[in-house]
Order: C-alpha cells, then sequence, then structure tokens
C-alpha cells in the first residue's frame, strides 16, 4: 500500500500523467469526428487511418490509466475534466481533409511535447516503468508525425 509519504512524492507525476490521459482522450474523439466526416478523393484513405488512430488513442489512454493506478495516482474520467486538464482542444473547426490532418499533427507534436515531460519526471523520480512506457510511446508518435505529415507533402 502506497504511504501518504509517496503519494504526494507522486503527485507532481500523476498531474502530468492525468494531462497526458486528457490529450489521448480529446484527440480520441477528434479522431473519430474526423473518421466521420471526412470527404474528399482521400475519403477511403484517412477514413481507414483515422480508425487507427483512435483505436490506437483508446489503448494509450487505457495504458497510462492503469499506470496511474498503479503508482497510487487517480486517472482523470470525464470529459470535462479532459478539457479542463488537456493542452489539445478539439473546436471541430476542421472541414477539409488536409485541415484535419495538419490540425492532428499539430496535437501529435503537442503530445509528444508533454511525452516527453513526463518522460524526464518520471526519470527524476526514478519511475523506470513509466519512463519506459512513454519512451515507447514517443516513437509511435513520431511515426505518426511523419507519416501525417507525408501525407500533406510536408
Amino acid at each position: 500500500m502506497f504511504t501518504q509519504q509517496l503519494k504526494q512524492q507522486n503527485f507532481t507525476l500523476e498531474t502530468t500523467l492525468n494531462t497526458n490521459l486528457s490529450n489521448w482522450f480529446i484527440l480520441y474523439t477528434k479522431l473519430h469526428r474526423f473518421h466521420w466526416y471526412v470527404k474528399g478523393p482521400h475519403f477511403f484513405t484517412l477514413h481507414e487511418k483515422f480508425e487507427e488512430l483512435y483505436n490506437h488513442a483508446a489503448e494509450t489512454a487505457d495504458v497510462i490509466a492503469e499506470r496511474l493506478l498503479a503508482i497510487g495516482g487517480q486517472p482523470l474520467a470525464s470529459m470535462q475534466q479532459f478539457l479542463e486538464h488537456g493542452t489539445i482542444s478539439d473546436c471541430g473547426t476542421e472541414k477539409t481533409a488536409d485541415d484535419m490532418v495538419s490540425s492532428l499533427i499539430s496535437d501529435y507534436r503537442m503530445i509528444c511535447k508533454e511525452t516527453q515531460d513526463s518522460i524526464k519526471l518520471a526519470e527524476e523520480k526514478s519511475d523506470h516503468a513509466t519512463a519506459d512506457i512513454l519512451i515507447g510511446l514517443t516513437e509511435e508518435i513520431d511515426k505518426q508525425v511523419w507519416m501525417l505529415s507525408s501525407f500533406l507533402n510536408e
């Protein structure tokens, strides 16, 4: 059982992991919207890609929430909390496929920055298991940024 002292020591890590969790849930919702509303010549490609990405976002959110529980934290669990604690947004203004992809590139870059901050904090706290989970996640995020940027010819 975690002591109060350990709980306080992990509070900052819990906070940053909840920011990560919030971003993944916001991204999940946004990707679902994109999946439903994408139109145009790239419909089949992006419709399938957005589904792949929202499934990954859901899996990632689950991993982060379970890690929070494992270290004695409390994962946020409502959309209101996610929107309050996340650093990405879902304003719903993206209308074209290119707008959607551009928005995702921006979101993934922000998520990568937040993830790197969480890695540093986990390493400072000698929480190697959390750092390892997040390091593996950055590889996937970098890959998605590269792929989405290539779609836009950037």
